[in-house]
């Protein structure tokens, strides 16, 4: 790191304090930790292959829930490594430049995974309220469009978050973050320098976080009033399981996230911490699990690669 970008913010480290400071609990965290992350990366590119290889998937639904399993990769991919290289080496510090590109990259993805869950609800609006439309509305084009804006349009968001706290000063040579990584709440509460641009920001980024929210809200509304209009208890219930994984995982990651953040700075606790696991660890996890174990057309492709895979072996 450069000098001026230490003597600009007054700090060339961040001290990340972690879940706990027993050595037997954090021994259990680092395995479990370690074992979640693979079963994640693993998860994730076996739907990945999945939905590469089978023509039956090739459709809207299946783009976009690629997207959101490559985005759940990258997500813990940006965190957990470098949690179980600070275990192994037994080190808590992070350094200021990887400290913010962590904090970006999490601002990024977490933004992708919530335009995501609102363009799959879109998705399922338009397929079971408009059928006859879907295939003219949905196109290929539209949802390669749609998925560009939400990658480019998210990490534009987060690069304004990176450069106003780039602009902090601290008030400590060793700043603490009461977390396993750089939240950037925690990031601008131990910091001295005037927060205010910095707080209104993410009162807009709260703003247009619970945009997609309300999206997914009023999508879903709109599909159980044109669900309940269906005559056959069958066919209810098809249509109903077509958006059941979705929900699912909507539920999951919004319940978790808004239970945390929709609150200030100040009132953030240490307790919080343990919630974040959910959010940045355990979702991104179950999703594989959730659209294979409740999705006919995913778990005969997973099957048939895992068959294919063992075959081979």
């Amino acid at each position: 790191m450069s000098k001026a970008r230490e003597n600009e913010t007054g700090v060339s480290e961040f001290l990340l304090l972690g879940i706990t400071s027993d050595p037997g609990q954090q021994q259990i965290l680092f395995w479990a930790f370690l074992c979640m992350y693979l079963v994640t990366v693993a998860g994730n590119t076996l739907i990945l292959l999945a939905i590469s290889s089978d023509p039956r998937l090739h459709t809207p639904m299946y783009f976009f829930l690629a997207n959101l399993s490559f985005v759940d990769i990258c997500f813990t991919t940006n965190l957990i490594p470098r949690l179980l290289a600070s275990h192994v080496s037994g080190t808590q510090t992070i350094s200021y430049t990887h400290c913010l590109t962590q904090m970006y990259f999490l601002i990024s993805f977490a933004n992708v995974d919530t335009f995501l869950l609102a363009a799959m609800a879109l998705d399922r609006f338009v397929a079971i309220c408009y059928p006859l439309q879907y295939c003219t509305v949905m196109t290929p084009q539209l949802c390669v469009g749609l998925a560009a804006t939400v990658w480019v349009c998210s990490g534009l968001i987060s690069l304004v978050h990176t450069l106003l706290m780039s602009r902090l000063n601290f008030c400590s040579s060793l700043p603490e973050i009461s977390h396993f990584y750089c939240d950037a709440y925690l990031i601008m509460k131990s910091a001295c320098s005037d927060t205010r641009v910095n707080q209104h920001v993410f009162l807009g980024a709260v703003v247009l976080f619970v945009a997609p929210c309300i999206l997914i809200v009023v999508s879903y509304v709109r599909i159980t009033v044109a669900v309940l209009q269906i005559p056959s208890a069958n066919g209810r219930y098809k249509a109903f399981s077509t958006c059941s994984s979705h929900l699912s995982v909507v539920t999951l990651f919004y319940g978790t996230v808004l239970g945390i953040y929709i609150r200030p700075p100040d009132s953030f606790s240490t307790q919080d911490t343990v919630a974040t696991i959910m959010y940045t660890v355990v979702t991104p996890m179950l999703n594989p699990f959730i659209y294979s174990l409740r999705n006919k057309d995913m778990k005969e492709t997973m099957t048939r690669l895992l068959n294919r895979g063992l075959k081979s072996s």
